[in-house]
């Protein structure tokens, strides 16, 4: 895939799947905006993929999502367009429903939906009135099926595909293109970053997330299935097998969520 020319903004590009797409992109000739919140990080990520002078580096909090017209006037006036928008950030989350604040629960939503749909409502216009743009959205497994300690993550990202499918049914004939990417197990901090049920990080990486998909590989199937035009693609191992069984025999997965480890 070449994607030489292109300008790709890539939210929460300082670790994980993020920094994979800012090299994988980076490698197949796309000049990158890289945000997340830390900047020491994403300036990191940015020596490091091929020549590192095109890419602009952006820090953006997503729960700040009434000040994402500042940063899109940036790009815009940088580059005059932006061809991609990948929307990965995200916080995940490990607690039981009964004993998490409601703090957290909107935190979770705050970032993980409200913050991504925000940026992208800033981003849009732009995309319109070009007739071109390619908003690429990474939810979760999770955002197909629910599972135990994840109530509010897997709403979040239920609520993602929900809205971005709305958006590719809108939009379809203007030049948009939308794809869901729904990652299962990926070797990333994410389990360690993930909010129990006061708000503070688990701070430990969960086994079947340490014996996921590299993020790199990962990376390169998302880059695929983004030059392909996929409206949606699922990446991972066998757990991507509970998103059949929630469509076709859903009674079944919902007995195999009762003893599953998910941690």
């Amino acid at each position: 895939m070449d994607f030489t020319g292109k300008v790709v903004w890539i939210t929460g590009a300082s670790s994980g799947i993020g920094e994979a797409l800012a090299h994988a992109f980076s490698s197949r000739g796309a000049s990158l905006v890289l945000s997340a919140r830390n900047e020491a990080r994403l300036r990191e990520v940015a020596q490091g993929c091929r020549n590192p002078g095109e890419h602009l580096v952006l820090p953006l909090d997503l729960l700040q999502n009434d000040s994402f017209e500042g940063p899109c006037h940036s790009v815009l006036e940088r580059y005059g367009r932006i061809d991609i928008l990948v929307n990965n950030s995200g916080i995940s989350q490990r607690s039981l429903v009964a004993q998490t604040g409601l703090d957290v629960d909107r935190k979770i939503m705050e970032t993980n939906f409200f913050g991504t749909i925000a940026l992208t409502k800033a981003v849009l216009p732009s995309m319109l009135e070009r007739s071109s743009g390619h908003i690429v959205v990474i939810t979760s497994v999770a955002g197909k099926l629910g599972t135990p300690l994840r109530s509010s993550y897997a709403a979040s990202k239920h609520a993602l595909h929900g809205f971005f499918d709305s958006l590719r049914a809108e939009t379809w004939n203007q030049g948009i293109h939308v794809t869901l990417v729904c990652p299962g197990f990926i070797r990333t901090n994410i389990s360690i970053n993930a909010l129990t049920c006061d708000g503070s990080p688990q701070g430990t990486m969960d086994d079947a997330q340490a014996c996921g998909m590299t993020p790199r590989e990962c990376a390169d199937k998302i880059v695929e299935a983004v030059g392909k035009n996929r409206d949606e693609v699922y990446i991972g191992g066998k757990e991507i097998l509970g998103i059949y069984l929630k469509r076709f025999v859903p009674g079944l997965l919902n007995r195999i969520m009762r003893k599953a480890k998910v941690t």
